[in-house]
């Protein structure tokens, strides 16, 4: 099941005081974004946050799971209401997290 792309909207909204926060469609699924890195995705109607050290330090006990199969854990966020902890823990996993690189020209 696809998300919907008002959801992803939303949450993004929710995940604004961690930075420029936004979603990217990536095969039928988003990709989120902050500041430029991807820390996390939004699949089946649901926020799964890049798993990091800061991450399970300031939110210990959430639960982990694949946002689709084959895919390393992430944490699961199953109350995203809770704005100001969404907004620390995703500033704290951004921190974490390497810049991507950057992509090699084309040869022609």
């Amino acid at each position: 099941m696809a998300t919907k792309p008002e959801l992803a909207a939303y949450l993004c909204d929710l995940m604004q005081g961690a930075g420029e926060v936004s979603a990217r469609k990536m095969f039928g699924e988003y990709g989120v974004y902050c500041d430029g890195k991807i820390v996390g995705l939004i699949c089946d109607d649901q926020l799964f946050i890049k798993r990091t050290e800061a991450g399970a330090a300031l939110l210990p006990g959430c639960p982990e799971a694949a946002p689709y199969q084959g895919a390393k854990p992430h944490f699961l966020i199953e109350d995203p209401e809770n704005q100001e902890e969404l907004v620390r823990f995703l500033r704290a996993t951004w921190e974490e997290l390497p810049f991507p690189k950057p992509k090699k020209p084309r040869k022609r």
